[in-house]
């Protein structure tokens, strides 16, 4: 008897739940499409203002750019500059998109933190760097064009971005440096003043005249166009090695004329010392027998 009461309920309730269910996933589809259409304005609206945007934005970095190139500022402050305002710019885009699209501007403001502070934990190293790159603009150790010598590597300064320093090596290789890493290291910068020193040390044998070997030195400086008379070059004895005696040559020069000098005197400096009987000791070994 319980039984077909029970059956009884079954058959007749299963209709009407079937018949709630359809009416409910109908009226959740029908509420999606009515909001979708609703949207359509603002959605048409934010994708026309991001085209708009986007092309403002290269417009303003253009104008922005060839500005600066009139300016003649610095080729490192030009590059570093385009990249943090269009950044920002794009930023800007985002949020007013957003904004038109219907999420409140305070939920955009609570992502943007919530966002900052998760992205800063995962990418301290990178922040690093882009605080490297901004010391790096302020101070000044070198600009695009120097050479330098920095973290084991060594070449000419092609582009110093918000994250990284381009170098091209001698040998045309390129390397690249983070930020953080150049302003927590040594950096020599070979080409930042306008003359260089060339320090040579030739070595001559006990059994020669070192001041002949000195008068020799002079003259090959003296002759030579690209060395400079002031400050005044300096040729003297240094030192008194286990099997040579070394004279030591400094003279001064423009920065791009260092490497030009150096293999000139090297070149030179020997025919004269063949020409005049001056030897250049090598290592040997003399053995006496008794």
């Amino acid at each position: 008897m319980k039984e077909n009461i029970l059956i009884r309920y079954l058959s007749e309730t299963a209709p009407v739940v079937g018949e709630s269910t359809d009416v409910t996933l109908k009226d959740f589809f029908t509420t999606i499409g009515d909001n979708f259409v609703a949207a359509i304005p603002s959605i048409i609206t934010a994708v026309i203002l991001l085209i708009i945007g986007i092309v403002l934005s290269k417009l303003i970095l253009f104008i922005m750019n060839k500005g600066m190139e009139k300016s003649h500022i610095d080729k490192t402050v030009t590059r570093f500059s385009y990249s943090l305002v269009k950044i920002i710019l794009y930023i800007i885009i985002a949020t007013i998109v957003l904004a038109i699209l219907g999420i409140p501007m305070s939920s955009i403001i609570a992502v943007i933190g919530t966002a900052g502070v998760t992205i800063g934990l995962a990418l301290k190293d990178s922040l690093s760097n882009i605080a490297g790159g901004f010391t790096i603009l302020i101070t000044k150790p070198f600009a695009i064009g120097d050479y330098i010598l920095t973290e084991g590597a060594e070449g000419t300064v092609e582009l110093i971005s918000i994250w990284y320093t381009k170098l091209l090596t001698g040998d045309n290789k390129t390397v690249f440096i983070p930020n953080g890493q150049i302003i927590s290291s040594k950096i020599t910068n070979y080409t930042m003043q306008k003359t260089r020193r060339v320090d040579i040390t030739f070595q001559i044998s006990y059994d020669n005249d070192y001041k002949k070997a000195e008068e020799i030195i002079k003259s090959v400086l003296d002759s030579h166009e690209l060395t400079l008379e002031e400050p005044a070059p300096t040729v003297r004895l240094f030192a008194q090695s286990e099997s040579s005696l070394d004279i030591v040559c400094k003279v001064w020069v423009k920065k791009d004329d260092y490497w030009d000098v150096y293999y000139d005197i090297m070149a030179q400096v020997k025919d004269a010392f063949d020409e005049n009987g001056i030897e250049i000791p090598y290592r040997q070994l003399d053995v006496h027998m008794k």
